[in-house]
């Protein structure tokens, strides 16, 4: 059987690391994409061998921009062969009340965390049709489940991508392709981690596993839904947020 290739947008982050890895223990051809602005590939390269992952292809765009997607995935397939397995994972805040909220910071969120899903599904949708066979996994949040205070534009979006979610896989249901979306909650990033002590506790407070998400256990989810074994699950949203919202 042919390797299949997994493609994952914001792959240098906490999360798109953990989702990177759990797909190249399952025998996956990883192809790993980043932000030009943010390039600390060669860094995160290094990390990843000392972890023992020796082979992942890095492809630099932004997921914001259509002709950047186009790219990055003609790259990616002359690299590593056609993408079974999309990750939209890439994602950006800009927190503010709405009452203070620029324009720039509205368009900057829905851009980056909402218009990718089009811009990067486009490139590799139909193609996975054909073949009869693909995955194609949105990273939505607890908070676009149920809404969260200063961030009208990230909720906004991370609901839009739920609602993208279930229309897509009415569409290729036929087709072998599932398109499903994962919401978490907070996970034990080196960002979330970053956060000051006191902050950071009054958070876990309101977690009833009193607890963050490790990053594994949103990759192990990420990997679960690319197996053939997920093959009957189509249009869902699973939610891993430790108890915090049940929708």
């Amino acid at each position: 059987m042919t390797q299949r290739v997994a493609f994952v947008t914001g792959a240098m982050g906490g999360l798109g690391t953990a989702i990177c890895q759990a797909f190249a223990k399952d025998g996956y051809k990883v192809v790993a994409a980043y932000h030009p602005q943010f390039d600390n590939k060669d860094e995160w390269l290094k990390e990843q061998e000392a972890a023992g992952f020796k082979d992942f292809v890095c492809v630099a765009g932004d997921v914001a921009d259509l002709a950047s997607c186009q790219a990055m995935v003609a790259e990616a397939e002359a690299k590593a062969g056609p993408v079974d397995i999309l990750v939209n994972n890439a994602g950006i805040t800009r927190d503010k009340f709405f009452a203070k909220m620029e324009k720039d910071q509205w368009d900057a969120v829905i851009s980056t965390n909402l218009t990718s899903l089009f811009n990067m599904t486009k490139q590799v949708s139909a193609k996975m049709a054909e073949r009869g066979w693909g995955r194609i996994i949105n990273i939505s949040s607890v908070n676009g489940v149920k809404g969260q205070g200063g961030q009208t534009n990230y909720s906004a979006a991370k609901a839009g991508v739920i609602g993208f979610t279930k229309a897509l896989a009415q569409e290729l249901a036929t087709k072998g392709v599932t398109v499903n979306a994962v919401a978490p909650g907070y996970v034990a990033t080196k960002m979330v981690m970053a956060i000051r002590e006191d902050i950071l506790k009054s958070i876990i407070d309101t977690i009833p596993m009193k607890r963050l998400a490790k990053p594994e256990e949103m990759g192990a989810l990420c990997s679960y839904l690319a197996s053939d074994l997920a093959g009957y699950m189509t249009g869902a949203t699973l939610n891993i947020n430790g108890g915090l919202h049940f929708q």
